[in-house]
């Protein structure tokens, strides 16, 4: 399905798309659809949110990067539902953790894959050894402490 919106803004980072009720509706899943959006040709992979009111999809700022838009750009969108499953890249260095530490593994499995995420990308993302490894060992203290 196709629409067309504006890149909406809140704040000095945060970015989203206003996604039609009739959209969400057609999607025929419920008010949090996960979706694949595709915008300016790249698609990626969501989930629509209600955020004051609205039916929503983010727009981070990778995703701005790969398509090319920016907060206030008008554009069509087209937008489909996304049944294919979806799992985490659990990065080596965690996976290594995880099977040293049964009850992190098994508190991990249980995570949604937004939860799993959440833990995966800042040990992903890290720019240096200390910084990959002090993340990981949060991770895997929240993990044991059951606060994600």
């Amino acid at each position: 399905m196709t629409f067309r919106t504006t890149v909406l803004t809140a704040g000095k980072t945060a970015t989203g798309i206003s996604v039609p009720p009739k959209i969400v509706e057609a999607l025929g899943a419920g008010k949090r659809p996960p979706v694949r959006v595709t915008l300016n040709g790249y698609t990626y992979r969501s989930t629509v949110a209600v955020m004051g009111g609205r039916f929503m999809v983010g727009v981070n700022a990778a995703v701005r990067e790969a398509a090319s838009v920016a907060g206030g750009d008008t554009l069509d969108v087209d937008i489909a539902l996304d049944t294919a499953p979806r799992e985490v890249t659990v990065p080596p260095l965690l996976q290594q953790a995880l099977r040293r530490d049964a009850k992190a593994r098994a508190r991990f499995a249980t995570l949604s894959y937004s939860k799993q995420k959440s833990l995966t990308q800042p040990i992903e993302q890290a720019k240096t050894d200390k910084t990959r490894s002090r993340r990981l060992v949060g991770a895997l203290k929240a993990l044991r402490d059951k606060t994600v």
